[in-house]
């Protein structure tokens, strides 16, 4: 199915226009307005031929995860189907990263992402498919499972190509479909871009489009212009005391007791210097000290984690954190601690004019299942990177669960699985047809129309 005549000779069309098409767009803005409710019934048809194929797909990558900077069989996967389309597919991009381009005449560069990498936990969902799957983290053996939803991305970013290029008699520009391995904190858009995407591959896109999959009702898709997800900041602290026996805390300098401290009133950074009405979480997640019960250690070290929308809040809670910690040491007479911050992710911003135009055209197609999100998500991702980068961009959100399921928590007052949960299972069917359907819409909306 993936592999027919015409998309074949699709790498020599691309061979032959080359970087011209790229290096001229034609404006979005000069494009006859996108025929929706004639382009939506083809658009379905399409998908609906394809979704056993993206069926497959999805579950095959679901059944083998793989983490960030490790994706090569998954990468490998993506680049096969997309060469089969008649992409120009160049593979090693920022490590594990892909990028496939397809040039079909003059207009813009768009650039649509999905993530490579999966999460180091076990899956419980039960599902025939579930993984087993296991591999070195951080020097230590874990389960890994695909419990953020980015195997649906996938098979989504792979139905969006193929439906594109059906519909190719129907605009112009050229595509760049990305792959980015370690998305989750590992700085994978960033290895990338230091890599050349920009620069190699024609240059920086005209725009960039993403999705990413959540716990709302499978099928529905929301927007939001300006702030869609937090920053994210690492933290790391390590306290540094005397070690002694448990029975003897006079002649120690307890390195436990001060990361206990430091937990209990760093949130007072959140509750006493943050304006009420702006979001701030600080969380500390691991503690990690000591080797017995009745040992003092000499060290305490704390992982945590700093979410937030506004830049200024963000730079106030850092400078709270390094307050709050050595105020802490400085109280136990230890010596100061070292406070670090990861290389954290930006707020994803999504460009008011293009998110506009955008939700124009997903409210035409899906009606009452499309809606602007009331507010940002919590979580962070580094698709701002590629937008930070000077690319109006549009992130949208797709449901994944069952909405039966959805109500029957709702009547027992508990919370459905969310993304990064070991319960997170999105249903494979309308959600990856939404998705491509969404996307290609998408896509074809900042494209220059041809044909009748």
């Amino acid at each position: 199915m993936f592999d027919r005549p015409e998309y074949r000779s699709g790498l020599l069309a691309a061979a032959c226009l080359g970087w011209l098409a790229i290096a001229s767009p034609t404006s979005a803005q000069d494009a006859k307005p996108l025929d929706v409710q004639a382009l939506v019934p083809v658009i379905i048809a399409e998908v609906d031929a394809d979704y056993p194929h993206l069926f497959d797909l999805y579950k095959d990558i679901h059944a083998h995860p793989e983490l960030g900077f490790q994706e090569h069989r998954t990468a490998a996967k993506l680049a096969a189907e997309m060469r089969a389309l008649g992409f120009t597919v160049t593979e090693g991009v920022g490590g594990t990263g892909v990028v496939a381009i397809y040039s079909n005449g003059p207009g813009p560069l768009v650039l649509v992402r999905t993530e490579l990498d999966a999460l180091p936990m076990k899956e419980r969902t039960g599902l025939p498919y579930a993984s087993e799957a296991k591999a070195t983290w951080k020097g230590t053996e874990t389960y890994v499972a695909h419990s953020c939803g980015h195997d649906s991305h996938m098979a989504i970013w792979i139905g969006t190509a193929k439906a594109l290029l059906d519909l190719k008699a129907k605009w112009s520009g050229t595509l760049m479909f990305i792959g980015q391995p370690a998305e989750e904190g590992d700085g994978g858009a960033r290895a990338m871009l230091a890599d050349g995407l920009y620069t190699r591959f024609g240059g920086k896109p005209d725009y960039a489009f993403a999705l990413h999959v959540g716990p709302g009702p499978a099928g529905e898709i929301s927007y939001r212009p300006g702030p869609v997800t937090s920053a994210a900041d690492s933290l790391t602290i390590t306290f540094l005391g005397r070690g002694a026996h448990g029975s003897m805390p006079n002649a120690s300098i307890d390195p436990v007791l001060m990361a206990a401290r430091f937990v209990v009133d760093v949130q007072s950074v959140i509750s006493r210097e943050k304006d009420p009405f702006a979001f701030g979480v600080v969380t500390v997640g691991a503690i990690q000290a000591g080797s017995a019960g009745n040992i003092i250690p000499e060290r305490a070290e704390l992982k945590g984690t700093i979410r937030s929308f506004d830049e200024g809040v963000r730079e106030r809670m850092k400078d709270g954190v390094r307050r709050t910690a050595a105020a802490v040491a400085a109280m136990a007479g230890a010596p100061a601690p070292t406070v670090d911050f990861g290389d954290g992710a930006y707020t994803v911003m999504n460009d008011p004019a293009l998110e506009g135009r955008t939700a124009v055209v997903l409210k035409a197609a899906f009606g009452d299942r499309a809606h602007e999100d009331p507010r940002p998500w919590t979580a962070s991702e580094d698709f701002s990177e590629f937008v930070r980068a000077g690319v109006p961009g549009t992130y949208l959100s797709l449901g994944g669960l069952d909405p039966a399921m959805i109500a029957a928590a709702a009547v027992k007052g508990v919370p459905v699985p969310t993304n990064h949960s070991p319960y997170f299972a999105p249903i494979p069917e309308p959600t990856i047809k939404a998705g491509v359907e969404a996307m290609t819409l998408t896509v074809m909306n900042v494209m220059p129309t041809k044909g009748g």
